[in-house]
């Protein structure tokens, strides 16, 4: 393994002003997004999809450091015979590669999942690095609900996310750590902190057993924000000092960013609360997004699956991308919005 190209990867990947588009969905939730735009869900529209934003030549090469994608996606050519990977690297971004298989059941543990995909996992990162991809993606999923998380899932889904990273590392690919904890329940702010600091302690204990090198990854975490469904919503302030005041007690300094999850935020509400946490400054990581919906909902509306609705579509994925940008920064604006709508 050769630390300083990975952390060279790494820095480059939360470079100021830039973020990680999250192109990853499986083919099971993009024919969701799909569906809700009266698109039929063939290869061939979900390329063209792909190249309209690979091929968005200003939002990639000005606010997109890096895009994760799916492993359909990523042995796939444009339609005049370019490898996607290659229209990424000439923009001047990353390709990256989800590398995790979904989730399962959890044996015993009722209502709670693990991710699989460990084996085979060497023999496929050496195939994606082949292809091009210099980091990886894996997501942990843990929900908060009557009794949940448990221990146990805390347990597994760090140990697995550390395996994970360890075997990137060895293939010299950065791993996005992604341990989300979901916002899906009706839980206040305050539970979300004391789940979520749980699942980030335990997984920086599963890295350091398992040797992983903090300097050569990049942490993808939730904010701290209440459930959809809790009657108590936080302001956007409270979300950004909670969110702060949790990660300087949980992630070490040793790691070079933090891309944090949309998790079914809406486009705007993401972008302001990625802005109120970096307004805060003083913070010892870069942070910025990995946002796939709150990236991708305003572009797939605009394009709906029509070849002379690209450049509206790219439009569409600028304007995000560009707010998105702005927001790693602490130079986001409501008004901005307004501005360019």
């Amino acid at each position: 393994m050769n630390l300083a190209d990975l952390n060279k990867v790494a820095l480059a990947m939360v470079t100021p002003g830039k973020g990680i588009l999250a192109a990853d969905e499986s083919t099971g939730t993009i024919k969701k997004r799909f569906d809700a735009i009266k698109v039929e869900s063939t290869e061939d529209n979900r390329r063209d999809y792909r190249e309209m934003l690979f091929r968005s030549q200003e939002a990639m090469s000005k606010y997109i450091s890096g895009v994760i994608l799916y492993d359909e996606t990523i042995w796939q050519n444009a339609k005049d015979g370019t490898p996607l990977v290659k229209l990424i690297e000439q923009a001047g971004s990353i390709p990256g590669i989800k590398v995790d298989e979904g989730t399962q059941a959890l044996p015993n543990c009722p209502g709670e999942l693990v991710t699989v995909g460990l084996d085979k996992l060497a023999e496929r990162l050496k195939k994606y690095y082949e292809r091009g991809a210099r980091f990886a993606k894996w997501r942990a999923v843990i929900d908060i609900g009557s009794g949940i998380p448990s221990m146990t899932a805390i347990h597994v889904n760090a140990h697995a996310l550390a395996r994970y990273a360890a075997l990137c590392q060895a293939a010299q690919i950065v791993p996005i750590v992604e341990p989300e904890v979901l916002m899906d329940g009706d839980h206040d702010i305050d539970r979300c902190y004391e789940v979520t600091g749980r699942v980030l302690n335990k997984t920086f204990q599963e890295l350091r057993v398992q040797r992983v090198a903090l300097e050569g990854m990049i942490l993808k975490p939730n904010m701290v924000i209440a459930g959809k469904k809790s009657g108590k919503q936080a302001g956007v302030q409270d979300v950004a000092e909670k969110t702060v005041r949790l990660l300087k007690a949980c992630v070490p300094a040793a790691v070079p960013g933090i891309a944090f999850l949309s998790g079914g935020q809406s486009d705007e509400e993401a972008t302001a609360h990625l802005n109120a946490i970096n307004a805060i400054g003083n913070l010892p990581w870069k942070i910025t997004f990995s946002y796939g919906r709150a990236l991708q909902a305003a572009p797939q509306k605009a394009w709906s699956g029509k070849s002379e609705n690209v450049p509206a579509g790219q439009r569409a994925f600028i304007h995000r991308a560009h707010m998105n940008g702005l927001a790693s920064t602490g130079k986001w604006a409501a008004d901005l919005e307004k501005k360019a709508a």
